[in-house]
């Protein structure tokens, strides 16, 4: 359970800092592909 969180906590912290250096145009497309991505799921 601790190595869980532990690994959550690191690949989350990568995450946002992959996010910062990036556009404006590049998040709106990475927003467009996670609204895709929900609406699949949601089916």
């Amino acid at each position: 359970m601790l190595f869980r969180l532990a690994y959550l906590a690191v690949t989350n912290a990568f995450a946002a800092l992959r996010l910062l250096p990036v556009g404006d145009r590049d998040k709106d497309v990475e927003i467009l592909a996670l609204r895709h991505q929900i609406t699949v799921l949601e089916r």
